[in-house]
């Protein structure tokens, strides 16, 4: 009996040890302290801090709607990507990409389904009779563009901040420059590098309004500035329905002049980068021949140029 009794006290004995150990573990730990409603403990100086105030988030920001122009060329896809590969980095903007053919290529159309970022492809044919030398290019392509702007936003109830501006294939942009247009009011405006023979051509700017044109050719022109040059508002499109790029009436070089007479005055133009002294944007990444003035002695030189970099002095 007494060794019955001695086994099955052997067998309890490790789980009493185990059951007073645990106990003497639970009593021994300090109580956690107690946690605020705001998540940090009561009486000391550790709590959770409040969350920083947020930024303005991206579906704030004003959409830049970027026109494209483009036709087939050997340099057409390096191009493209160059001008993606700088759109990518811009928040909430939307490219419309104009062909001037009779139907969508594949070369285009796989692109702007590899570019990564919102894009509208359209096509439209240039008459033939509008491709000979010295007459404007681009024209039904910038119209189309429009006019599928105007058409996506007929419907939709205002407020619709935006800005428009046209964006060659050929072109070269900093990013500045669209921090800059996205405070576009009506129209802004900017210098462009290697452009009309001249390192640069700008409005002149005096106490913040443009007062004339620093141009390389016809300087007499209502708005002597490139195509690259100006942005508008999309609220000054959406109002001007009837605002287009003319081929009737329009001589060669006055197409910029013609659009914009049509919604704005020289007197409302808003100057960019630095009051116009800074050229945000080049026109051509390819060597170029030019005249150059200088800003010395107004004496003319020659040279060549590959690139001028961003946001230089304009001189």
């Amino acid at each position: 009996m007494k060794s019955l009794l001695f086994s099955r006290f052997l067998l309890l004995l490790p789980w009493v040890l185990i059951v007073i150990i645990v106990l003497d573990i639970d009593s021994s730990r300090a109580p956690l302290p107690a946690l605020s409603p705001r998540g940090g403990a009561e009486g000391g100086s550790g709590g959770a801090r409040p969350p920083a105030p947020r930024r303005r988030t991206e579906a704030a920001l004003p959409t830049i709607y970027a026109i494209t122009p483009t036709y087939s060329r050997p340099v057409q896809k390096a191009e493209l990507t160059r001008l993606a590969n700088t759109f990518r980095q811009v928040s909430r903007l939307h490219w419309i990409l104009v062909e001037d053919a009779a139907a969508r290529s594949e070369l285009v159309t796989r692109f702007v389904a590899g570019a990564g970022l919102p894009c509208t492809h359209l096509h439209v044919p240039t008459p033939r009779r509008y491709k000979r030398p010295g007459l404007p290019r681009a024209t039904e392509q910038r119209n189309a563009g429009l006019a599928w702007l105007r058409q996506r936003h007929q419907h939709l109830p205002p407020p619709q901040p935006g800005v428009l501006f046209f964006a060659d294939d050929d072109n070269t942009y900093s990013l500045e420059l669209f921090q800059e247009m996205r405070t576009t009011r009506k129209v802004s405006v900017w210098p462009v590098g290697l452009v009309g023979g001249r390192r640069c051509e700008r409005p002149v700017v005096e106490n913040g309004k443009v007062v004339g044109w620093y141009t390389g050719w016809r300087a007499d022109r209502p708005f002597a500035i490139d195509m690259a040059g100006f942005a508008v508002s999309l609220q000054v499109i959406l109002s001007h329905p009837k605002a287009v790029f003319k081929r009737r009436g329009s001589q060669p070089g006055m197409q910029e002049s013609d659009f914009l007479k049509q919604i704005t005055t020289v007197e409302e133009l808003e100057p960019k980068a630095n009051n116009c002294t800074k050229v945000p944007i080049t026109t051509l990444c390819e060597k170029l021949s030019f005249h150059v003035i200088s800003a010395d002695d107004f004496t003319d030189t020659h040279g060549s140029l590959y690139f001028v970099e961003s946001f230089h002095l304009c001189r």
